[in-house]
């Protein structure tokens, strides 16, 4: 697990044929450029200034977004921005999160599923709970996962160490690395970013044509 400290600036990695870039933001400016593909981010703390093609946008703390073109951060706030090459992402904003997930998860936690991938297999945003007092079975998941703690406090654990987590710390997981979240008296919210899924609409199943009846 790396931890803030160490994706303070930029944390590149592949994936598959895309190069995925995972930056936390602390304040001043951040720009895109469009080699680097589209983009995600989460506000976590105090107001950012989005320019982007479409507009310019005020973003407050806990609010998320989706471009598929270059954009500016700027501002006095903090958060994460994750950029993926070889994906067209709808350009949309959200948020604020809520308090906890819509979704079932393991081990009594809850998710929410915050950007959709447009289609089978593309990127995802998704909002992870955990309750005070959890202890997840370890696991692995088969791509990195890069992300930020939004509200609590708890611990990730690895066979190596354990690493604490807090408010505004940003994280990257990578593929097939061991790990777990535990929690005690404070409950943990994650925003979390995959650069792929196994689940999205296809050409011959979305919500259009599935509820379209030839007479």
């Amino acid at each position: 697990m790396l931890l803030r400290n160490q994706v303070d600036r930029l944390f590149t990695i592949r994936h598959e044929q895309a190069q995925v870039r995972v930056q936390f933001w602390a304040g001043g400016r951040l720009a895109t450029t469009s080699s680097q593909g589209s983009c995600w981010g989460f506000i976590q703390h105090g107001e950012a200034q989005l320019d982007t093609p479409q507009g310019t946008f005020l973003l407050r703390a806990g609010m998320y977004f989706a471009s598929p073109d270059p954009l500016e951060m700027s501002g006095t706030g903090e958060g994460l921005l994750v950029t993926q090459t070889e994906h067209q992402a709808f350009f949309m904003m959200g948020g604020p999160v809520e308090a906890r997930g819509r979704l079932r998860y393991m081990d009594g936690c809850t998710d929410s599923l915050l950007i959709a991938p447009p289609l089978l297999g593309d990127p995802c945003l998704n909002l992870l709970h955990i309750p005070r007092h959890t202890f997840q079975h370890q696991h692995t998941h088969p791509s990195l996962r890069a992300g930020m703690i939004v509200a609590g406090s708890g611990q990730c654990i690895t066979p190596a160490q354990s690493y604490p987590l807090v408010a505004g710390q940003a994280f990257v997981i990578l593929p097939h690395a061991p790990h777990s979240f535990a929690t005690e008296t404070e409950e943990l919210l994650v925003i979390a970013y995959h650069p792929d899924s196994d689940f999205g609409p296809t050409d011959e199943h979305h919500p259009m044509i599935n509820r379209t009846y030839l007479k």
